[in-house]
């Protein structure tokens, strides 16, 4: 039979022997192992960090003057098994203050060792170049102790015959004089270096200036080609959205349009159809009365033409039956007349020009009265002249030409002496 045993994360646990004799260490760090009774061995070594403080009185160094030096170390048992089995062997079953007892002795006499290879000045001036030494040359052999420094600090450094304080003084002196040279020089320096930095600031200040001004031309470039790009932005936007809004205008026009097609088809429907219906109550109150009275008007017509066509049809035989008689009556008329005539051409033929003068003679008053007819509205007529016989002379040319006048009218010469002959 055997036990179980545990241990936290600052110990480690060893665990040697075993069953069949066997010899075999195991170590764990913070966790459990098991061990056999009367056969296993179980110890523990600690892992927790532990503090030294080395100190080295009256020690020699390189210049044989005796200081002390006291320092603070931080060491731990490292944990990786093959560190751990070193330091299980040197100090498993020790106890914490003999642990650092002797890494203490380690360290003081590496200390020790390396005081006496420096001066004063060194180890003063220099501490931690000294402390990291002293690391350096411990760590080895600590090491194979299975042990390892985190880290070693120089804690005081002073002596018994004043030297570090004489040291100090001279030191004190010389960094007092070094002060005022420095001083004079640094005064001179600095005016120097504050006539260069003001040049190099002027410099510096004419550069910035031109850059700032480049910097600004730029800038002001650049405003101008952004301003540029968001007017032309906005530009191109308001112009999107007006085309965008047209199209949609466009579109809502365009649906409008269709309402209103909608609209105008069901109002042209409804107009056909009301055209239809006025179409038929007009067929049905207007049109066939109409057609009723115009059928009534044709028959009336038709009566009156016929009337008339029958009327003047009598009309026409009664006016031709009329000019029939008539033709009768006027060629009877004319046959006696056309008897008449030629009675008497047989008669003026038998009396020769004797009848045509004679003829002539009878028409003569008559042709008179005619050409009289417009002096017969004359009341008188006045014949200005200053001689009485040129009445007579007037009268006497007038019937001279007379026979002429008859002659060119009917050919008859009333100059010839056959009327005196027929008389």
């Amino acid at each position: 039979m055997g036990n179980c045993h545990t241990v936290g994360p600052n110990e480690a646990l060893v665990v040697s022997g075993g069953c069949c004799g066997s010899d075999q260490k195991t170590y764990v760090v913070g966790g459990w192992a098991w061990a056999w009774w009367l056969i296993s061995d179980v110890q523990r070594i600690t892992l927790e960090i532990m503090t030294l403080q080395p100190k080295c009185e009256d020690v020699e160094t390189a210049e044989g003057v005796a200081i002390t030096v006291t320092g603070v170390a931080q060491v731990k048992v490292m944990t990786e098994n093959e560190l751990l089995a070193y330091a299980c062997e040197q100090f498993l079953g020790k106890s914490v203050m003999e642990i650092k007892s002797v890494i203490l002795q380690t360290l003081e006499g590496h200390l020790r060792a390396i005081l006496g290879t420096l001066t004063v000045e060194q180890i003063y001036q220099d501490r931690d170049k000294f402390a990291t030494l002293v690391r350096e040359v411990a760590a080895p052999d600590v090491g194979r102790m299975g042990m390892e420094i985190l880290s070693f600090t120089i804690k005081d450094v002073y002596d018994k015959v004043e030297y570090l304080s004489s040291l100090g003084k001279t030191q004190t002196a010389a960094v007092q004089r070094d002060a005022d040279i420095g001083v004079a020089e640094a005064e001179r320096d600095a005016g120097i270096r504050e006539a260069e930095c003001k040049k190099e600031m002027m410099d510096v200040k004419f550069l910035a200036d031109t850059k700032m001004a480049d910097s600004k031309r730029e800038l002001e470039m650049q405003k101008a080609a952004f301003n540029q790009e968001v007017n032309t932005k906005k530009a191109e936007a308001q112009l999107a959205y007006e085309l965008q809004a047209a199209k949609e205008q466009q579109k809502i026009r365009l649906e409008e349009i269709e309402i209103e097609v909608v609209q105008r088809k069901k109002q042209i429907t409804i107009e056909e159809k009301e055209i239809d219906r006025t179409d038929k109550e007009l067929i049905a109150t207007v049109k066939r009365p109409a057609e009723a009275e115009a059928y009534k008007m044709q028959q009336l017509a038709e009566g009156q033409k016929t009337k008339k066509v029958l009327t003047a049809q009598a009309e026409a035989e009664k006016i031709r039956f009329i000019g029939e008689a008539e033709a009768a009556s006027i060629e009877a008329v004319g046959k006696a007349e056309a008897e008449k005539m030629r009675l008497k051409a047989e008669a003026y033929q038998e009396y020769g020009d004797a009848a045509k003068t004679a003829l002539v003679l009878e028409a003569l008053p008559k042709i008179a009265s005619k050409v009289a007819a417009p002096l017969s509205k004359t009341n008188e007529i006045v014949i200005l002249s200053g001689d009485g016989s040129r009445v007579t002379g007037e009268v006497s040319r007038l019937l001279a030409e007379l026979p002429v006048s008859v002659n060119a009218l009917t050919g008859v010469d009333l100059t010839k002496s056959k009327i005196q002959e027929v008389q």
